[in-house]
């Protein structure tokens, strides 16, 4: 069976999504309730939560804004280049000399 690379990466993309989403809203509302707690207030889970998910927001709104700046081209070949299977548009070692050869 022939695994499909870009299900992978749609799955990884909406993982992160989720993730940088929920966890400055549960620290920041259990910090809220422990503050709340600690000192006897009310008002802290409710205002740290709201402030979490702002954090949230903000997180999820970075990640996607810098997923639709760069073009699906350049996202392939940066990831290849990490996984060091080559660098794109880069030529090859011996490909420079045989080209400066032709000319």
């Amino acid at each position: 069976m022939k695994y499909n690379r870009n299900v992978y990466q749609a799955l990884m993309m909406i993982s992160q999504f989720g993730i940088n989403m929920l966890v400055p809203i549960f620290l920041c509302t259990f910090s809220g309730i422990f503050l709340d707690r600690l000192l006897g207030t009310s008002f802290l889970a409710v205002t740290l939560f709201f402030a979490g998910a702002l954090a949230g927001f903000t997180n999820v709104f970075r990640f996607a804004k810098k997923i639709y700046e760069t073009p699906p081209q350049t996202r392939r070949r940066s990831a290849r280049t990490e996984n060091g299977a080559g660098a794109g548009n880069a030529p090859a070692a011996g490909e420079t000399d045989a080209k400066k050869e032709a000319e």
